[in-house]
């Protein structure tokens, strides 16, 4: 079966996976998710993610009805949803539901992949009555292990382990093994327990769509009234957008520069490069030992 994917390049490039191997994970998926007796589904299927949950995952046992709401709020999913329902979604999708302290019936399950979802939001989920699986993986590896309580590492599915080279991981079905190499930095506690800490090839994910902080930087940069700058990924109580801190050149107002930046680089950049938040400062922000640090947006921007 083959996937397309943006790539850390922004890319689309082609994702290939064995159907034993998908196979093999839906059947461990299955047993954390027993006695289903619908899915609801806000993801595409022809991507991995949505494929394994919506295609594969309702033909494991019994035959589950699949009901697509990618069209729907959240709100008036959260409505119909019924005992046994395994509702599958993505980080976005459980944020705004949970901005709405919803109340969920008793053994209803989500699932959330795709991107990392705030822990405050997955524990407001859950002090609703919702069992929340999220599954950390990406199109190159499907899914790699999962969690069901916000702040808890992830457990690796049975047929990964951690590589031999730093940065890898491998996988073994059938008596084949595989390698991959990973996109994100993985903090292990155990060998099968990790958290993921951030992106190796620096990219991060605004909307569905791998962007690069430094990248934006540079282009920032190129403005005349710019002298320099730095970009991040918002903190996950800011939202999910990137941010910039700029210093202006000696002379320049950073009101009057903050009112036309959004313009300039609007037309330079693409929607989901363009910062959505920007800070000033007369220096970027810095540790005591001199390395950047993060900053905190203004309440103005």
């Amino acid at each position: 079966m083959t996937f397309r994917t943006s790539g850390s390049s922004g890319t689309p490039k082609r994702c290939t996976h064995r159907l034993a191997a998908l196979w093999e994970e839906v059947n461990e998926l299955a047993l954390l998710v027993p006695g289903r007796r619908r899915v609801l589904s806000a993801v595409p299927a022809h991507h991995v993610y949505g494929f394994l949950f919506t295609v594969l995952l309702p033909r494991a046992g019994a035959a589950l009805p699949v009901t697509d709401l990618r069209a729907a709020a959240p709100g008036a999913v959260v409505a119909q949803l019924l005992p046994g329902d395994l509702m599958v979604a993505h980080p976005d999708f459980w944020d705004l539901a949970a901005s709405s302290e919803p109340r969920f019936p008793a053994d209803v399950v989500g699932i959330s992949s795709t991107a990392p979802l705030r822990d405050a939001s997955a524990r407001a989920l859950a002090s609703g009555g919702l069992r929340l699986l999220q599954v950390y993986g990406s199109s190159e590896t499907a899914g790699v292990g999962w969690r069901d309580t916000a702040d808890a590492p992830y457990r690796l599915f049975s047929y990964w382990r951690r590589g031999e080279e730093e940065g890898t991981i491998e996988r073994e079905t059938g008596g084949e093994g595989e390698r991959f190499a990973l996109q994100d930095r993985l903090s292990w506690s155990g060998p099968d327990t990790f958290l993921p800490e951030g992106r190796i090839d620096a990219a991060v994910q605004v909307g569905g769509t791998n962007v690069f902080p430094a990248y934006v930087a540079e282009v920032l940069a190129l403005h005349p009234q710019v002298a320099q700058c730095a970009v991040r990924p918002m903190r996950l109580d800011e939202g999910r957008r990137l941010k910039a801190f700029v210093v202006p050149h000696p002379g320049n107002d950073p009101a009057a520069l903050r009112a036309g930046l959004s313009t300039w680089i609007g037309a330079r950049l693409t929607p989901a490069e363009c910062p959505a938040a920007y800070s000033f400062g007369p220096d970027l922000p810095r540790q005591p030992n001199g390395k950047p640090a993060d900053w905190i947006i203004d309440a103005r921007d």
